[in-house]
């Protein structure tokens, strides 16, 4: 089996394997693709919550992009967590010389258990100059109500929200519905032609720790091989779905996903 696509990863690596760099790279191989990095920052956690982030250098960032990216070019890129002004220009700077146009932003915040990973100064920068150069923005309720300085209630709060992130200059939005009370859970995609509702009955586990960050992953791997946005979005959904049920309860607090939900082992390796 050879991959069938090629992407890049920018985001920060989780060292419980659940979320971040591990959790994207798991995605993307799962998927049938191949995965290179750029670290962000290196944080010790587990799933009751983050003990520390250590960040790396901005120009170490921008190296990272452009000495991968001149060897092996990506099809698509995928970017997470952002946490600071220095790493979102070292970002911006490195993706203008790149010039790689299938780009999937997953506006990593906050961590599941809550802690903060992105200070003020950045999502102004991040409102400012990198929502305009991405395909697809992927915040969740949270995420949207910080980016937006609004309150969801509602799917129709979640459609208001989408509609500002567009105002801002995002080409494609998805708002993520899990935050929302509700037996179905509802994802909002919308752009200038249309608003659409993936609906999927709602799994009650306290184990989704790295869903965002898989998510987006998986967008970006049907994206890069040929599928449009919408069809990358809606089978994502459904492989971040499966994977949710099949969890392997893993950790006492909020447990990682199966990423290996797609995977079937030929008989003679059983």
């Amino acid at each position: 089996m050879k991959p069938n696509s090629k992407i890049l990863i920018i985001a920060g690596s989780d060292s419980s394997g659940g979320a971040g760099i591990q959790a994207d790279i798991k995605t993307v191989t799962a998927l049938g693709s191949y995965a290179m990095t750029a670290i962000t920052a290196v944080t010790s956690q587990n799933t009751n919550g983050v003990k520390s982030i250590q960040s790396i250098n901005p120009a170490e960032i921008s190296t990272q992009i452009e000495f991968t990216s001149k060897d092996i070019k990506p099809d698509a890129i995928k970017i997470g967590m952002l946490h600071s002004v220095g790493v979102i220009n070292a970002v911006l700077k490195s993706l203008n010389k790149i010039k790689v146009k299938k780009i999937i932003l997953d506006p990593v915040m906050v961590a599941k258990s809550g802690t903060r990973l992105i200070d003020n100064r950045s999502i102004k920068i991040l409102k400012l100059k990198l929502i305009k150069k991405v395909s697809l923005i992927t915040p969740n309720i949270p995420e949207a109500e910080i980016l937006t300085k609004t309150k969801i209630y509602s799917v129709e709060d979640m459609v208001d929200s989408a509609k500002i992130l567009m105002s801002l200059g995002a080409k494609n939005v998805l708002i993520k519905g899990g935050h929302l009370k509700s037996k179905i859970m509802q994802d909002i995609f919308l752009n200038k032609n249309e608003i659409l509702a993936f609906k999927n009955k709602k799994i009650h586990t306290k184990n989704t720790h790295g869903t965002g960050c898989t998510l987006s992953s998986a967008i970006a791997t049907y994206y890069s091989c040929g599928k449009t946005l919408k069809k990358s979005c809606e089978m994502a959904i459904k492989y971040v779905n499966h994977s949710i049920g099949t969890g392997p309860k893993y950790g006492k607090g909020h447990g990682p996903i199966n990423h290996l939900s797609v995977i079937n082992i030929n008989k003679k390796f059983k």
